[in-house]
C-alpha cells in the first residue's frame, strides 16, 4: 500500500510538472524568436568588420535553430502526454532527459551567438581606433545592432540558466530573485513563475542602467554574466555611440 502511493503521488508530480512546462511553451518560442531577431538585427550590420563573410553567422545560427524548434515542438507534445499516460512518471523522466539535452544544445548556440557578437563588437572598436570607420550614420546603426544583440543574447542567457530542467527527485536552487517572488502570499493568487518577458526585462534594465531594478543575482555565475553584459554594453555606448556622434557633430 504504501509502494502504491508512493508511485501514485510521483505520478502525481510528474502530472503537475508536465502541466507547468506546458503552461509555459509560449516563453519556449519567444526565446527561438529572439534567436531569430538576433540573425535579422545581425544581417542589418552597416560595415563588414568581421572576419566572416556577412551571411555565414546568422546562416549557422538558422541551420542550429531549425532543428532545436523541431525537437522542441515534439518534446512540447510528449510533454502534453504524460499526463494521460499509464505511467505519468516514467514518461516524465524520458520528458526530462529530452528536454536537458534540448538545454544543453540551446547553450551552446547562446554561447555561439554571443561569441559572434563580440567578434562584431570587436572589429567595430578596432576600426574606430584605427581610424577605419565608416560615417557617423553606420557607425550608430551598427552600435545599435550590436547593443540590441547583446540584450537579446543575456536575455537568454538569464533565461537558460534560471529554468533549469529537473527530474522529480531534484532540487534546483534559483539563480535570481524577483520582486513578485518577495511579496507575502496574501498578495499573490498564486506562486510566481517568471517569464522569458522577465529576463528580457532584467537584461533590458541591466544594459541601460548598468544594474538590475526589482530583481537581483543569487549566484555568482548570475552576476558574472550581467557584469560582462554591462560592460559590453558601456563599450558599445560609451565608445562605439560617441564616435559616432562626434562624427556627426
Amino acid at each position: 500500500m504504501e509502494i502504491d502511493a508512493q508511485a501514485k503521488a510521483l505520478d502525481a508530480r510528474a502530472a503537475d510538472a508536465a502541466a507547468d512546462v506546458a503552461a509555459r511553451s509560449l516563453d519556449i518560442w519567444l526565446a527561438r524568436l529572439a534567436v531569430l531577431a538576433i540573425v535579422a538585427l545581425q544581417l542589418l550590420l552597416v560595415n563588414d568588420l568581421s572576419p566572416f563573410p556577412r551571411w555565414l553567422l546568422p546562416a549557422l545560427e538558422l541551420a542550429m535553430l531549425a532543428p532545436l524548434s523541431i525537437a522542441t515542438a515534439w518534446s512540447l507534445g510528449k510533454t502534453r502526454g504524460v499526463a494521460d499516460a499509464e505511467d505519468p512518471s516514467d514518461r516524465w523522466a524520458t520528458v526530462v532527459g529530452h528536454r536537458k539535452a534540448i538545454r544543453t544544445a540551446f547553450l551552446a548556440m547562446t554561447a555561439f551567438v554571443s561569441a559572434a557578437n563580440l567578434i562584431s563588437l570587436n572589429g567595430l572598436v578596432f576600426a574606430i581606433l584605427g581610424g577605419h570607420a565608416a560615417n557617423g550614420k553606420s557607425l550608430l546603426l551598427d552600435s545599435l545592432n550590436i547593443w540590441g544583440t547583446n540584450l537579446l543574447v543575456f536575455a537568454l542567457w538569464y533565461w537558460h540558466i534560471d529554468r533549469k530542467v529537473a527530474g522529480l527527485d531534484e532540487e534546483v536552487a534559483p539563480d535570481f530573485v524577483f520582486t513578485q517572488q518577495t511579496l507575502p502570499p496574501e498578495l499573490t493568487r498564486r506562486a510566481y513563475n517568471p517569464g522569458f518577458v522577465d529576463y528580457l526585462f532584467l537584461a533590458f534594465t541591466n544594459a541601460t542602467a548598468f544594474s538590475p531594478s526589482d530583481t537581483f543575482p543569487l549566484t555568482a555565475r548570475a552576476k558574472l554574466l550581467m557584469m560582462l553584459q554591462a560592460l559590453i554594453s558601456l563599450v558599445t555606448i560609451a565608445l562605439v555611440a560617441a564616435r559616432a556622434v562626434g562624427i556627426l557633430a
